[in-house]
This record gives structure tokens, C-alpha cells and sequence, in this order.
């Protein structure tokens, strides 16, 4: 295994596929998603949950894994990062208190304060001993590290 892989808890597509296979390798649920695919332009599963969960974008390179969470409106307070085993999760605590809001006079609100809990499992060359992370301008930024005898080497031809 070369890249992150999102760690996702339960998926329902593949527990019906698992359960509902027909000759066509296609099942009447994952026909579905992909009706709503065209109709709304993303999964039905994702668009309840795209507002709350952080865009992220994984690179990698012959040294490194390179993951950018896109964060604005949290502060570096707001946001942790925690490794446990193989998997990397990133979250925030942001909730919305009540008494906060109650002082304003909204007319419309449509941004919310929101939590968040993101997990990405790492590929086995990554070395958890060599994450580093750092936060500006909404942007987070981890540098995951790849194992020293996994990392691209050039071998000297001797003639």
C-alpha cells in the first residue's frame, strides 16, 4: 500500500454491496448514487456531510506524504492532531454554544461553528515518527515522512 488511505468507520454502499450483488456486479443502491451522482453532481452520502468535514489534499513525494487540510475560521486552538497506531486523525471541538448566539440578532445565519473528526490511514512506508504539522491562513499542513529503505534510491552501474 503506497498512499493515505480515509479511514471510513462504515460505508453503506459497500455493507449493501456486500449483501446485494447481482450478475452485473452492480447493485440497486450504488444504481442509485450514481443517478444522484448526475443529478446533484456528488454522492448523496457526501453532500449532508461536505459542510461539515475539511477538504483535504494528499501528495506524495520520493520522501514524503504531503496531506493539506483545508480549515478557515479555525485557529490553531481550535484544531489536533493525533496519531494512534496506523492512523492519523485530525479534529476540532468547535461547537456552537447557545449562549453565544443569544446576544446577536440574526437575520440570516447559513456559517455555523462546527466539530469535525477527519482519519486517514497510513500507507506501511510512512514512518509515524516523522510527522510534522503546521497551520497558517486556514491551511493545515502535515509532512509524513516515508521509512529510509522505503524512500527512491538510484543504483550506480559499475562497468
Amino acid at each position: 500500500m503506497r498512499t493515505l488511505t480515509v479511514y471510513k468507520p462504515f460505508d453503506f454502499e459497500n455493507a449493501f454491496n456486500a449483501f446485494d450483488r447481482d450478475f452485473r456486479g452492480s447493485t440497486p443502491l450504488a444504481e442509485m448514487g450514481r443517478m444522484m451522482d448526475n443529478i446533484f453532481g456528488c454522492p448523496p452520502a457526501a453532500s449532508a456531510s461536505l459542510a461539515r468535514i475539511p477538504a483535504v489534499d494528499v501528495e506524495e513525494t520520493d520522501k514524503s506524504y504531503v496531506l493539506e487540510a483545508e480549515l478557515p475560521g479555525f485557529a490553531m486552538e481550535d484544531v489536533s492532531v493525533n496519531l494512534d497506531g496506523g492512523t492519523v486523525t485530525i479534529e476540532s471541538r468547535k461547537d456552537e454554544t447557545v449562549e453565544k448566539h443569544v446576544a446577536k440578532n440574526f437575520v440570516l445565519r447559513e456559517r455555523k461553528d462546527r466539530s469535525f473528526n477527519r482519519s486517514f490511514k497510513l500507507p506501511e512506508n510512512a514512518d509515524p515518527n516523522a510527522i510534522n504539522a503546521s497551520f497558517k491562513n486556514g491551511l493545515l499542513t502535515l509532512t509524513i515522512g516515508k521509512r529510509t529503505e522505503a524512500q527512491k534510491k538510484t543504483i550506480q552501474i559499475e562497468g
